[in-house]
């Protein structure tokens, strides 16, 4: 974990990985043989990244925010109260909660590779992989948020968990403003797959109209 205040500037790094130039070699291969349909193998990634998979972590947000002894529970064993709900399986196996308050805010990266929880988020997105977040999240977490459209107050502290093939994170958003008539279903669409990875906010009821 990391608590990061510094300002620093750096530049994107746009250019592939070994891996993902094998890949796109690979697609671009397949592609022009007919065999696949980049767009359709794009809609089912799509949905796998922000749809299904981020559902499950919405639904313990939501239960968090709903249930005050499950929150307890997830800030003691982030890993059995998961599993209590019946997301568990690789990636996903030693898991710990970390949760947003008014005066902290908190951000998860990988620094080493991409290790992400899969279990409760479905697959990480690109730019959880890319060089430019993994390096930067760390060194100059404030604006990475602000590229994210996040801006935060300059008080608040920002912190940056690690996770490792060992242990993997979860953020519990705050609870928005005005939510507090919603059940458990209502509140997890206010969920994002990015406010879990704390890139985002929860939205606000009227947002998600």
């Amino acid at each position: 974990m990391h608590d990061h205040d510094d300002h620093h500037h750096h530049d994107h790094d746009n250019s592939y990985s070994d891996m993902q130039a094998r890949v796109k070699a690979l697609e671009t291969l397949l592609t022009e043989k007919g065999l696949i349909d980049p767009a359709a193998i794009d809609r089912i990634v799509e949905t796998y990244e922000t749809k299904i998979g981020p559902r499950n972590g919405a639904q313990v947000v939501a239960r968090a925010w709903s249930d005050p002894a499950f929150a307890d529970w997830l800030r003691r064993d982030a890993t059995a109260a998961i599993a209590s709900l019946g997301f568990t399986g690789r990636q996903g196996e030693h898991m710990r909660a970390v949760f947003n308050a008014p005066d902290t805010h908190n951000l998860v990266v990988c620094t080493l590779c991409s290790c992400y929880p899969w279990s409760v988020l479905g697959l990480p997105p690109v730019w959880y992989k890319a060089p430019a977040y993994r390096s930067r999240a760390v060194i100059d977490p404030r604006s990475v948020l602000a590229e994210f459209g996040l801006t935060l107050p300059q008080e608040t502290k920002i912190r940056v968990w690690d996770s490792t093939a060992e242990l993997r994170y979860l953020v519990i958003p705050q609870r928005p403003a005005g939510s507090e008539r919603l059940d458990e279903a209502e509140l997890a669409d206010l969920v994002s797959r990015d406010a879990m990875i704390g890139t985002a906010l929860a939205r606000s009821p009227e947002a998600a109209i």
